[in-house]
């Protein structure tokens, strides 16, 4: 049965005509492909809608959703405004709808032409098409990139956040945005630039400077909140005591883009550019605090540098991304060692947290300990468990077969519908209707075989991961001492932990007993996690 698709997605030009009045785009769309169906005698049973803008097909669920589909040969074609719509990615995103639709034999229906992937003089247009389309991509980024910078240099805030102790408020007689001074925040801004600079003034009428972490603790004592919410961390003070916006300036190219690939993978990163890659200019907006108290506390920030990159990066902790804070469920860090603590430490960076550190070796050890005693537990109860697990595979893959012969009958109803429609049994509007109803009943029936046939998968994972699991923790528990670095250890629990939650009352404090702390740890399976407390 010929089924098609119609695929929305809104573009930029899009946006800029909605601002303008000329009506909501993929409302317009719709009805016009709609139209197009109708005339064209195209049974379509799904409508997808693109509501997130991206460049990438990566960034695009939706469109990996329907890319997919037409892998499977579930589309007899797509029905879209135009195919520049489908992709403006680089080169290979073109290429990957390309090959897609031209391996499965899928169509592509637009208003104004129909793509017969088999037909090759079709598939030079198309690809032709796409090439522009990434072509007038570019350059309209190009216009809009050049714009911006345009308006930093005129003193114009053109993010869409404003910072802390600011608004961001519309220009009178022109275009583009500035910022306006929020009083009870910008209070803040200075006590940090004073706390930073010159220190807090203590009873006795001296001044003590505070670092980033005090004046974070001291601001959540206070109980002031950032501007979402919560509590502050360090880095967000820090974003703050380097940030020109709070002297009178505009920063641009901060935190730009950087594209590579990772593992055949691209990754996109935003770090930090140094203060000669930036564009700093003055701004329309007032300033909170003097150009004087920045570059003291720009020179006091020069004295105290981040550590090096390769120090930086390399993992000196085994249990990094691994362990928990069970009272704010961020993720725990190592503390290394100093004068005042002769081991390595395990805390919470939330400040405001009143979960208490351990020794990281007494964690580490009290994991290995809970692995082994889950590991025993674990043998018995797959050794009751595995015969109804498998049962219920077997349920549920009958359960698929009776549903894929409902839809099977759905379709055959549907065939018949086309044919009362030529024999003149049906009207237009009659068949629509019937159509929109069959359509439905075979969504949802496909729906529940999804469903299903999920389920399916993820118990026979389930049951796949129960018998390899068991050999993955014993190796992990016969080689771990062994191991040459943190980074070989980490990697090996994060093959057989999800996570582990950590918690310590106030009532135990640092250095005492390794049995002053609870963790719970999740063994990685799939779809269900099986916690086990230790």
């Amino acid at each position: 049965m010929n089924q098609y698709v119609i695929y929305l997605r809104k573009s930029r030009a899009d946006a800029e005509a909605e601002v303008r009045g000329e009506g909501e785009t993929l409302a317009r769309h719709e009805k016009a492909l709609l139209e197009l169906a109708k005339r064209s005698h195209l049974n379509v049973t799904d409508i997808y809608r693109e509501v997130v803008s991206g460049e990438t097909i990566a960034a695009r669920p939706v469109m990996q959703r329907l890319l997919g589909e037409v892998e499977q040969g579930v589309w007899s074609g797509v029905l879209v405004m135009e195919v520049e719509r489908l992709a403006r990615g680089d080169t290979i995103d073109q290429g990957l709808v390309a090959q897609t639709f031209k391996f499965s034999g899928t169509r592509i229906i637009t208003p104004m032409k129909t793509y017969d992937p088999e037909n090759e003089f079709d598939e030079e247009y198309f690809e032709f098409g796409l090439f522009m389309s990434r072509r007038e991509y570019k350059t309209i980024n190009r216009r809009l990139q050049r714009g911006r910078l345009a308006s930093v240099k005129e003193g114009k805030y053109v993010a869409n956040q404003a910072p802390y102790g600011y608004r961001r408020v519309k220009l009178e007689r022109d275009k583009g945005y500035t910022l306006e001074i929020v009083p009870e925040e910008a209070e803040i801004i200075r006590l940090i630039y004073e706390f930073y600079t010159i220190g807090e003034l203590l009873p006795d009428g001296t001044r003590k400077h505070l670092g980033v972490s005090l004046i974070t603790r001291r601001l959540n004592a206070m109980k002031i909140h950032p501007k979402k919410g919560g509590d502050w961390v360090p880095a967000s003070i820090r974003d703050i005591l380097i940030n020109p916006v709070y002297c009178g300036k505009i920063r641009w190219n901060w935190r730009h883009n950087v594209k590579k690939m990772v593992d055949g993978q691209l990754v996109v990163e935003r770090p930090r550019s140094s203060i000669e890659e930036c564009v700093v200019v003055d701004g329309l907006h007032p300033p909170i605090i003097s150009e004087e108290t920045f570059n003291l506390a720009q020179e006091n920030m020069s004295k105290n540098p981040p550590r090096p990159i390769g120090e930086r990066y390399a993992v000196q902790n085994p249990l990094s991304g691994l362990v928990v804070c069970g009272m704010c469920n961020r993720r725990m860090v190592r503390r290394p060692h100093g004068k005042n603590y002769p081991h390595d430490y395990l805390m919470c960076a939330a400040t405001s947290c009143p979960n208490v550190s351990s020794r990281l070796d007494f964690v580490e050890q009290r994991i290995l300990d809970g692995l082994a005693e889950w590991l025993n537990d674990y043998r018995l109860e797959w050794g009751l468990d595995a015969p109804q697990e498998v049962s219920q595979i077997e349920q549920k893959r009958r359960a698929a077969k009776r549903i894929s012969s409902e839809l099977a009958a759905l379709d055959k109803q549907l065939d018949n519908v086309h044919n009362l429609l030529e024999q003149g049994v049906y009207t237009t509007e009659m068949f629509l209707d019937r159509s929109r109803i069959l359509a439905d009943k075979i969504q949802s029936t496909k729906d529940s075989l999804e469903a299903i046939e999920t389920e399916i998968v993820l118990d026979a994972a389930r049951e796949e991961s129960r018998r390899n699991i068991i050999p993955k923790v014993e190796h992990l528990l016969a080689v771990y001492r062994d191991l040459p670095d943190a980074k070989s250890k980490n990697d090996m629990l994060k093959e057989v932990l999800e996570k582990v939650v950590y918690i310590k009352g106030k009532g135990v404090r640092q250095g005492g007993t390794p049995d002053g702390f609870e963790v719970v740890l999740y063994p990685r399976l799939p779809a269900v996690n099986v916690a086990h407390k230790t």
